[in-house]
Order: structure tokens, then C-alpha cells, then sequence
């Protein structure tokens, strides 16, 4: 089981200093990944708790990469309609290179209105739009020279691709994760309730011939009591979950460090 933690890249706690001492807190910590996630345009009236902040996840993730050397790095998803596909296949192939093959690209449709009005992206395609560069990024970490737009091109850099996994519900986010990924970022992160589609879903790609899915949910870990967040790593293993993003609530690093001795405490 991974266990990781959801690091803030909006608000007032995504500062550089704070992200900085906040990341190797994490990896002197032990603890296996960090994880961001994705806005690019908050309308103000949806903007509380971090003001319309928003770091880009790429490029924080750049950034996180270059002060730290071993802890993974992923994205809690990624919004694939929000980005054409080249420079998106680039930016995760560059990060992929830059980190040491420490990259796990999570990667979801979206669902804000107002983000897509501001991006100019029918929010109606956006199915659509992530299917296409999920077949993009495939195409481009399968060959030196893909093509879009009917141009062939180098694509160089091109390390190993990393796990894509597919946040979402079934039966669509199934569909993706058979067509296109390694594994599920679910929304839902009770045990009880993942059972049931975590056993399908592996049912589906046994039957495809592929390996047995990374399943990675969001939660907030009972951390307050060392033995129900003990129980509930166990229960969440149990049903087919490879790994945990832990979501803090924090201000400061200060603030964080418990939380991390706390995680660091459930790891084996």
C-alpha cells in the first residue's frame, strides 16, 4: 500500500517556501507520493478558501520535483480538456524525464462550467476531448515520431510512459481504464463501497488480458486515532486499494508535520 498526501497548490499555503519545506517534510518522512490537483480559472464566487490561487499542477510539480530525489509525484487528476495535446504529452514527458520516472498521471474529464467557459472548451466534449489525448499521449510515448494534425514530428524526450490512472465513475471511467490506463482514481473512498466496482473492474481487465488495476483514492485518514486510521488502511487493502492520498487540512508546515509523522506512522 502507497500512501501519500494531497500538498496544497492554491490558497494562501501554496507558497514556494511552504511547498518546499511541506514536500520534504513528506519524503524525510517516508511517505511514498505527492499529489496535486487542477484549476485553472475560478470564478470568484467559487473561490473560498483560496482566494482564485491556483499554482499550475505541472508546473508545481516541476518545481516539487527539483527539491526532492525519491518521493513520487502525481497529478489528483488532471484535467485533459483543459489543454491541447502536444504541449500536454510534452509537459508529462519533460516532467517524467526531469523527476527520474517519478510521475503517475491521474487524469479526469472535469466538471466545472465556468472553467471551461474561461478556457473556451464546450464543457459538452469533454469526453470526447480526454479520450483523444489520452490516444495522444499513448501514441507519443509508443514512437519517436507521432503525428498530429496530419504533421509527423520528433517526439524527444521519451522515457518510459507513466501509470495513467483514471479518476471518475463507472461505467465511462471503466471504459477509459480499459482503452487507456493502468488503474481508477475513485471519488469514493469507503471500503464497503469500493468493493463491489473495485471487483469488477478487475474482472474487466482479467478478461482483456491486462494486469490487475492501481486502485488510488482520496480520504482523509481518522489520523486523530492512530488504531481506526491503522483499521482503515487495512480495510481499504483489502478490498483491492494499491494506495492512499491523504487530504490535510493545514496553513503552514508546522501545521502539516504531525499529519506526516501521523501517515509516516500506518507505513509498514
Amino acid at each position: 500500500m502507497r500512501i501519500g498526501i494531497l500538498v496544497k497548490i492554491s490558497g494562501p499555503a501554496s507558497t514556494r517556501d511552504i511547498l518546499v519545506e511541506c514536500a520534504r517534510l513528506a519524503e524525510d518522512a517516508g511517505l511514498d507520493d505527492l499529489w496535486v490537483n487542477d484549476h485553472v480559472a475560478i470564478p470568484r464566487e467559487d473561490s473560498q478558501g483560496s482566494g482564485g490561487r491556483y499554482l499550475d499542477p505541472l508546473a508545481a510539480l516541476a518545481f516539487l520535483a527539483g527539491v526532492t530525489s525519491r518521493i513520487g509525484l502525481g497529478t489528483a487528476v488532471l484535467i485533459l480538456p483543459y489543454r491541447p495535446p502536444l504541449p500536454t504529452a510534452k509537459w508529462i514527458a519533460s516532467m517524467q524525464e526531469l523527476s527520474g520516472g517519478r510521475l503517475t498521471l491521474g487524469a479526469g474529464v472535469g466538471w466545472m462550467e465556468p472553467e471551461f467557459r474561461a478556457l473556451g472548451v464546450d464543457r459538452a466534449r469533454r469526453g470526447r476531448l480526454t479520450d483523444g489525448t489520452l490516444a495522444f499521449i499513448h501514441e507519443c510515448f509508443a514512437t519517436d515520431e507521432p503525428a498530429a494534425n496530419g504533421q509527423r514530428f520528433i517526439f524527444s524526450p521519451r522515457p518510459a510512459r507513466p501509470p495513467i490512472l483514471i479518476g471518475g465513475q463507472p461505467p465511462h471511467a471503466f471504459e477509459r481504464v480499459l482503452r487507456f490506463g493502468d488503474g481508477w482514481m475513485p471519488a469514493e473512498s469507503d471500503p464497503d463501497k469500493l468493493r463491489g466496482p473495485i471487483a469488477t473492474l478487475r474482472a474487466q481487465l482479467a478478461a482483456a488480458g491486462k494486469p490487475v488495476p492501481q486502485v488510488v483514492p482520496l480520504t482523509r485518514l481518522p489520523l486523530e486515532d492512530p488504531v481506526a486510521a491503522a483499521a482503515r488502511v487495512e480495510a481499504l487493502a483489502a478490498v483491492g486499494v494499491t494506495g492512499i492520498i491523504h487530504v490535510a487540512a493545514y496553513a503552514t508546515a508546522d501545521e502539516l508535520r504531525p499529519v506526516v509523522a501521523a501517515i509516516a506512522k500506518l507505513k509498514p
